[in-house]
């Protein structure tokens, strides 16, 4: 199965310029965790969590409103091709334990997200199935190695 079969196609997004409370109304109006962070010609430039948002807000002490989407984002951004597989996904996100990834054209525009929930959801409808391409405990496993906490940075 191939990621356009899968991801969601209308995707809220914020730019870089934007201030964290205009990020954090669009993730309470989409109900989602993570927004992508596009610049001008809608090519993703990097990813912002609830988390992200929370982490700006105590670490700086100033109110949202005040705080730039910029400086709270990750600027390190993996993304996915539409014609990629299930399974490609899959690898993708347990190796750089994520959760979501942008789904992006050839010229790096944002064209939908994947999650690793679509993944579950996926898995569980071909659960019956003679040939599936990932099954639920490979899936359920990468939530697991997914929620690992990181390695502490030496440098912290």
């Amino acid at each position: 199965m191939k990621v356009q079969e899968l991801m969601t196609r209308k995707v809220r997004v914020c730019r870089s310029t934007d201030m964290l409370n205009t990020a954090a109304r669009v993730l309470w109006e989409a109900d989602c965790g993570a927004v992508p962070i596009v610049d001008e010609k809608a090519r993703v430039v990097g990813m912002l969590t609830d988390r992200d948002i929370c982490m700006a807000a105590y670490t700086q002490g100033r109110p949202l409103e005040s705080i730039g989407v910029a400086s709270a984002m990750s600027p390190v951004v993996v993304s996915c091709m539409p014609d990629q597989t299930m399974k490609d996904v899959h690898d993708l996100m347990r190796a750089n334990q994520l959760r979501r990834l942008p789904v992006v054209d050839p010229s790096g525009r944002l064209v939908g997200i994947v999650s690793v929930n679509d993944l579950l959801r996926e898995a569980e409808r071909q659960r019956d199935r003679k040939f599936q391409e990932l099954t639920l405990v490979e899936v359920a496993t990468t939530l697991v190695l997914i929620s690992e906490p990181r390695p502490a940075d030496p440098a912290v």
